[in-house]
């Protein structure tokens, strides 16, 4: 199977981008309480949702 650059079909684009967002979403909501920025938390959550997403694309 070669890389594709496309997404499989738009629905499991949008699956991966929820899952992968809820999860670092709970981290963040987590740092957020510790007392982290909470833009800096968002900024963060953002970046690690779609480079999951980039890393599942290209697997």
């Amino acid at each position: 199977m070669t890389p594709s650059p496309t997404p499989r079909d738009r629905s499991e684009l949008v699956s991966q981008l929820s899952v992968a967002s809820l999860g670092a979403g709970i981290v963040t909501s987590l740092a957020v309480a510790q007392g982290q920025n909470p833009l800096t938390a968002l900024t963060i959550t953002l970046f690690s949702a779609l480079a999951a997403v980039l890393v599942a694309q290209v697997l």
